[in-house]
């Protein structure tokens, strides 16, 4: 493969991709649901204005927003999908208004024949646009009103302190009071009346709502759309034809590897360690303590799923709430991930040009200190914005944005994205003297300075919508962060990080690895970003989106089916030489990640990926299978073997102690295997049978999801969960052990 070519093909990846991306984010701004400036009855009354609507949605975001149930399917799984929820309901007031009026009787008890009148009827009430673009108002009849009333008064009892609603509150997770005035909770019921008007009605000369007929419900004529079904079988022959090509291209360059005799010594033996260097072990430090207590925080969360209120008993909920514990584990999750891999960056840039440029270690640590205000200061914002503390302007500053996994408020936000270019520029210094030489790993080192950069500037996205900013567009710019960022550079930049890894250990060339790792980031990134529109299938997108996002999904699966290729690569190099096995177990962790790469993102991700699949599942424990599988089996297992190649590296004449260690790698892998496989899908595939059968309202409900056997799945969770726990505390355990002396071998050294 000639180098000049592959990047070549990386610039044009990267121009037409973001073009495409960027052209169909303008639609969105244009297509979005509209936000009326008033809701008037026919009768002249005036139900809502536009900013109590804009205002809903900050209370909405106050209280965890997509933390708390759902909106339009992304956020959390306890509670329901507020929007699939006020539908069924909204529908079935004025179903038995009718039922009773028309013929005495309310619309269960109705003849199939009677059922079917009174449905039509509700679709075209509720599927006709009403809005007029003139006026900028949305007219609805008096009978609707009294629905918004209905159900209204419904969310009022269950977020406020009804006692009818206790039961639910208790099913849902929901703290008694979480909203604590009649005013605010006016405005959220008012979002949500809109957000769910805009899953119902039709576009403007369409025969499809706004969110393309999500989410599935009869009663309203929500139906899946032959969009939806064309575009899902255009997507599996895409990947077919992807696989096909790719392992054609494996079998007829599988001869080109470049073939290195292992050196005798390890060639990194001699690497001297400069302050800056030294100074990034309490960035591991501080990664071990917050994996700790992200896996307190995920414990928490998960017994919330069957006693709603307390923790074995404990009304914990009444200082830790559902919302907060799920904000915390997700959180958390990112932070430690992200700073690990920082971390490893800061460390190895100044090894590979082989100096360390004046106030390095001054700059690492400034930084390190500004990650722990940001973490800490985040985490309070939340809390504080949750308990209801904080007023609308000042939560979305420093409280809870509500929007899932960039949840942190904005001046945290601005905070991190700083700290960000703090950490481009350590980078940037330390990796500038071995850029200006001609060696042939310089377009390895440009690829690192490129991914780099990304990581810096594309957590930038999250700043592009405001306080009050449309909910489709404010998705659209939150998957730019999830990703693009989370998914997309951080894994071009793990990428090169390990190849350059192996190159310095002369265990692979450095042609090959750049060749390699271009010809792999071209690959992943064809898919990757405009694979980003399968998150915004039913979010208020034009369809246009949803073939796009089927296309290229389809395309970023097509490179995770070969996974065995890398896995076996690198259990390979790990048996290459004597010196070799020192480095085992960061090795084996990126083995893991090969499978879970090929299981969490590759099956369990096309699982859910397809528009057919998701119509139905979006919303449903399906979801975070993927999400665990992926984010932490992943990325999560990236950072993990990062971290552990750092440590190895900071102390090579010492033999590690292998019993430890060897038991955190088998139980967090078993572990998530088993939480996944006995327990969140048999839920997830229960409920997508569930919202196929009966809509996505009952696939979330109190009624199914409380049933006995459902809360045995749940129970089951704790099986796997256990034994994962037990990995990552011998994890931390063998961490610790490396500073404090009882992870190594007594007596013993290594070349």
């Amino acid at each position: 493969m000639s180098t000049k070519k592959l990047w070549y093909g990386f610039t044009a990846v990267m121009v037409l991709s973001f073009a495409v991306l960027l052209f169909y984010g303008w639609e969105i701004y244009r297509q979005a649901p509209p936000i009326p400036e008033q809701v008037v009855t026919t009768s002249g009354e005036v139900i809502l204005t536009s900013q109590e609507i804009k205002d809903g949605q900050n209370v909405w975001q106050s209280i965890g927003g997509q933390e708390l149930g759902t909106v339009w399917g992304h956020g959390a799984y306890q509670a329901p999908d507020w929007t699939a929820d006020w539908l069924h309901r909204e529908a079935m007031f004025m179903l038995n208004y009718w039922g009773k009026k028309d013929f005495g009787k309310l619309y269960e008890n109705l003849s199939n024949e009677q059922k079917a009148a009174l449905e039509a009827r509700v679709q075209k009430e509720m599927r006709t646009n009403t809005y007029d673009e003139q006026t900028g108002n949305l007219v609805i009849s008096d009978l609707r009103a009294q629905a918004f009333a209905e159900v209204g008064s419904h969310y009022s009892g269950l977020f406020m302190d009804g006692e009818e609603k206790a039961h639910l509150r208790e099913a849902y997770a929901i703290p008694v009071n979480t909203i604590k005035s009649a005013d605010r909770m006016h405005l959220m019921n008012g979002f949500f009346f809109w957000a769910t008007w805009s899953t119902v009605t039709e576009r403007p000369g369409k025969e499809i709502s706004y969110t393309n007929n999500w989410p599935p419900e009869e009663l309203v004529g929500n139906r899946p759309s032959s969009s939806l079904i064309l575009w899902t079988g255009f997507s599996v022959i895409i990947l077919l034809a992807g696989i096909g090509w790719l392992a054609w291209y494996y079998a007829s360059n599988k001869d080109e590897d470049e073939r290195m005799e292992v050196p005798a010594v390890n060639p990194v033996s001699g690497m001297k360690l400069f302050p800056s260097m030294k100074a990034t072990i309490k960035y591991f430090w501080v990664v071990s303590l917050l994996m700790l207590v992200q896996i307190m925080a995920g414990v928490i969360t998960a017994h919330y799923g069957v006693e709603g209120s307390a923790f074995y008993g404990i009304p914990l909920d009444q200082w830790l709430p559902y919302s907060i514990s799920r904000t915390w584990h997700v959180q958390i999750g990112i932070f430690w991930i992200a700073t690990s891999w920082l971390a490893t960056g800061l460390f190895f840039a100044p090894a590979i040009a082989g100096r360390e440029p004046k106030y390095q270690k001054l700059g690492v640590n400034v930084l390190f200190f500004s990650l722990l205000v940001i973490v800490l200061g985040s985490l309070a914002g939340q809390w504080m914005g949750v308990m209801q503390k904080l007023g609308l302007v000042e939560n979305f500053w420093f409280g809870h944005q509500g929007y899932e996994y960039v949840d942190l408020g904005r001046f945290w936000q601005i905070f991190l994205f700083a700290g960000l270019f703090i950490w481009l520029f350590l980078m940037g210094r330390a990796l500038l003297p071995a850029l200006k030489e001609k060696t042939e790993n310089r377009n390895l080192l440009i690829m690192f300075l490129i991914a780099s950069i990304a990581i810096a500037s594309f957590y930038g996205a999250g700043l592009m919508w405001g306080r009050q900013t449309h909910l489709a567009i404010a998705e659209y710019w939150r998957w730019w962060v999830v990703h693009l960022w989370v998914e997309g550079f951080f894994e071009v930049f793990a990428t090169v990080i390990i190849a350059y890894l192996f190159v310095r250990m002369q265990l692979i060339g450095a042609k090959i690895a750049t060749t390699t790792v271009l010809f792999s980031t071209i690959i992943f990134l064809s898919g990757g970003i405009l694979g980003t529109f399968h998150h915004l299938y039913f979010t208020g997108t034009p369809t246009a989106v949803l073939a796009l996002g089927a296309t290229f999904s389809a395309l970023e699966v097509v490179p995770l089916v070969l996974m065995g290729f890398e896995g076996y690569h690198n259990l390979t190099l790990s048996r290459s030489g004597d010196w070799v096995k020192a480095y085992k177990w960061p090795i084996y962790c990126f083995i893991a990640v090969a499978f879970w790469n090929f299981l969490g993102a590759g099956i369990f991700g096309f699982l859910i990926n397809p528009p057919i699949a998701l119509y139905y599942m979006q919303g449903l424990n399906t979801t975070p299978v993927h999400g665990h599988t992926a984010l932490f089996g992943v990325y999560g297992f990236l950072g993990i073997g990062l971290m552990l190649f750092v440590l190895r590296d900071m102390n090579l004449n010492k033999v590690w102690k292998e019993k430890t260690i060897k038991m955190a790698f088998w139980a967090i892998n078993i572990g998530l295997l088993l939480m996944v496989l006995i327990s969140v899908l048999p839920v997830g595939l229960a409920q997508t049978w569930a919202s196929v059968k009966h809509g996505l309202w009952y696939a979330r409900s109190a009624e199914f999801m409380q049933q006995p056997f459902m809360a045995t799945l749940k129970w089951l969770r704790v099986i796997g969960d256990t034994i994962f726990a037990v990995g990552v505390f011998a994890l931390v355990y063998h961490i610790f052990g490396l500073a404090f002396g009882w992870s190594y071998e007594k007596s013993t050294t290594e070349d």
